[in-house]
């Protein structure tokens, strides 16, 4: 490093009157030690080194370097060079101290000098840029070259998992015209309980237990919401229900769910790989997955043709299976999945699709994510069969929200609609009887 850069460092630390690292002279100082310090790595042999052990040589190596050539840096901000390096050559650069982040659920990325984050349903800017965006189109590269995909100006959308499991989406130019954007969709380590969702308020007690029974009982159950609502958690709080001795069979693009049994087979849809071939859909899993002897099926999200098949392996012997689909109320769920069937049903009537439907589902439970970024469940549904040509149901439980108070937190009460479901008589055909106090349940919630 030359003699002018070191009088820089030392002029910028005295503009900052010794201690001030956060000037912009001083960041960009620390940049160039940063890049000078990563081009003299080799690559090759870093690779096979863990992560541990490198840290310790580089922070050595760092150390020899600063006291060496006599630079002005203080140990944290040692520490952080060192950080920054690390997460550069194993990991993913900035995005690094996010992903660490157990209180963030969502990133994301406007480009190279916009990103932000999600924590307890709100959105805030977070602290966190990248150099430019070729820079970010390098973290981006190295994602999707992980899992044997491809970005560049012919394949410019991309989906793929990072290694903690979370979700990540890139769609970069000429599709996306103000630079590159990632979104990256987070799941906790730690699996979601009932208990979990009663203490956050996303649904009373008496929900879940009655939800409990109906997956007891082997009802076929449909999750709805709009995005980010939390309706791969309730699968995954749903799923927890299912007796131990059950062989359960799960079909998802990208795996999320965090089942608590052991008898259970993971299966995961594969996109079409360079040369455009190879691609598995759901549908041909799901289609698979019935000759290998489930107990119960769960699918992720339905979002096509196999909405065809899931219909009828819960009409064929396969009771108690869940899924998700995103809809903005049951009766949307309905329509979407008569959409969907439609789709792999050309040349059936709809009278004949909504009969399937009517058939297949028993239950609808509908999520979603309200104006102070609490997630709860508005409503659970009951499909009774057909009346004419329209499915049928009614609400048992539901959510009413009455106001905002003045901190802006959402006011309502959860409620039971005074119904007594018709699925109560095959609950209690197998021993389980629901109380009568069930159903005048009412929750007031601050």
């Amino acid at each position: 490093m030359s003699s002018r850069l070191i009088d820089r460092v030392r002029n910028a630390q005295q503009k900052a009157q010794g201690a001030d690292s956060g000037t912009e002279d001083f960041a960009r100082i620390k940049g160039e030690l940063h890049k000078e310090l990563v081009a003299s790595l080799d690559f090759e042999q870093v690779n096979q080194i863990p992560r541990e052990e490198l840290q310790h040589r580089l922070r050595k190596s760092l150390s020899d370097t600063i006291n060496t050539r006599q630079l002005p840096l203080n140990r944290a901000e040692r520490d952080r060079l060192v950080e920054e390096i690390l997460n550069e050559i194993t990991g993913l650069g900035p995005l690094e101290p996010l992903l660490r982040d157990p209180g963030i659920t969502d990133i994301l990325i406007n480009g190279a000098d916009t990103v932000y984050v999600e924590r307890e349903g709100r959105l805030e800017r977070a602290n966190c840029t990248f150099n430019s965006n070729e820079h970010l189109m390098q973290i981006i590269d190295r994602v999707v070259s992980q899992v044997g995909r491809r970005i560049d100006e012919s394949n410019p959308m991309v989906d793929a998992r990072l290694r903690d499991g979370s979700r990540f989406n890139a769609i970069i130019p000429p599709l996306a015209l103000d630079g590159p954007m990632v979104s990256i969709r987070r799941f906790g380590h730690k699996a979601i309980m009932a208990e979990d969702l009663i203490r956050l308020g996303a649904a009373p007690k008496p929900f879940m237990d009655l939800m409990h029974a109906c997956v007891k009982a082997r009802l076929n159950v449909l999750v709805s919401g709009g995005t980010g609502s939390g309706k791969t958690t309730m699968l995954n709080v749903l799923s927890s229900y299912i007796p131990e001795n059950h062989r359960i069979v799960t079909i998802e693009d990208a795996a999320e769910l965090k089942l608590q049994q052991t008898h259970v087979v993971r299966l995961e849809t594969r996109p079409a790989n360079l040369e455009g071939e190879g691609q598995i859909k759901a549908e041909d899993l799901l289609r698979n997955a019935l000759r290998m002897r489930p107990d119960r099926i769960i699918i992720g999200e339905i979002r096509g043709k196999e909405a065809v098949d899931m219909l009828q392996a819960m009409n064929t012997g396969h009771e108690g299976s869940l899924s998700t689909v995103h809809a903005n109320s049951t009766r949307d769920a309905l329509s979407r999945v008569e959409t969907m069937v439609g789709m792999g049903m050309t040349n059936v009537t709809d009278q004949r699709i909504r009969e399937v439907i009517a058939r297949a589902l028993d239950v609808i439970i509908h999520l979603d994510r309200l104006p102070d970024g609490s997630r709860r469940v508005m409503a659970i549904t009951e499909v009774l069969g057909m009346e004419g040509n329209v499915i049928t149901t009614q609400d048992v439980f539901s959510f009413e929200q009455s106001g905002i108070d003045a901190e802006g937190k959402v006011i309502g009460a959860f409620q039971a609609t005074g119904v007594r479901p018709h699925f109560a008589n095959k609950l209690q055909r197998i021993g389980i009887q629901l109380p009568p106090e069930l159903f005048r349940f009412r929750k007031d919630v601050p």
